[in-house]
């Protein structure tokens, strides 16, 4: 198998192709001609390093880069700064992920799995989720910052719009709460839904945690069939 990461050279996308070298697993993953890669992951021999813009690649591009490439994982996200915020590209993930599907379309053959690192400010609507009604007004107002609109559009996608009938594509949105350092694996709990506020009382989890789950899914079967076409999310013990 080879599995494709993107958004590789972040916190989280880090500690996700760090899972996969040690399960021995064949990796490509994308990074800005800029992004610099810790040393062990640039010198490990099953990672494959492709340089480019996820929003400036061209069709052609995308298909090279999807192309056997069994499972693909996105960890792409916005950086907490005033230009990561608001500048361009404002929907990086949305026009990524467009992107990948229609890159798998193009290319056919057996079904691609995709892995997004969504949020619990998601509210998977279409699993029967609700928020009490202080959560929805101040969610909905967090729409207006253009990193959490991506987010929520980026797992409608998936939910609402490829669901479980796309003949080229399953999929799984990982939805952490609020993400922490921490150089270790710990014990962490994985629900269909939310058991926790994530505006009033968010818990942590661990970015090695989410990068474990992740490669998790990716790598064995049963695990992806317990969760395939949901949106599961992930807290430290």
């Amino acid at each position: 198998m080879r599995v494709l990461v993107l958004g590789a050279s972040g916190a989280t996308g880090k500690q996700v192709v760090r899972q996969l070298m040690k399960r021995k697993v064949n990796t490509r993953i994308l990074i800005r001609q800029s992004a610099v890669l810790p040393k062990d992951i640039q010198e490990d021999s099953l990672v494959e390093i492709v340089k480019g813009n996820i929003n400036e690649l061209k069709d052609a591009e995308m298909i090279s880069l999807v192309r056997d490439c069994t499972v693909i994982i996105s960890c792409l996200g916005h950086n907490p700064t005033i230009k990561g915020m608001f500048g361009k590209p404002r929907c990086l993930v949305w026009d990524a992920v467009k992107s990948i599907g229609k890159a798998v379309r193009e290319i056919g053959g057996d079904r691609v799995k995709i892995i997004l690192m969504s949020t619990t400010g998601y509210t998977n609507t279409m699993a029967g989720e609700k928020n009490p009604m202080l959560e929805r007004i101040i969610l909905s107002l967090l729409l207006l910052l253009p990193p959490h609109r991506d987010n929520v559009k980026s797992a409608n996608y998936f939910v609402n719009e490829i669901g479980k009938k796309d003949e080229n594509m399953e999929w799984i949105a990982v939805r952490p709460d609020k993400l922490i350092n921490s150089d270790e694996e710990s014990s962490y709990e994985v629900y269909d839904s939310p058991v926790r506020s994530p505006i009033f009382n968010a818990g942590k989890t661990s970015r090695i945690n989410v990068g474990h789950f992740m490669a998790e899914l990716a790598t064995d079967d049963a695990m992806w069939l317990k969760w395939q076409f949901k949106t599961p999310v992930i807290y430290n013990k």
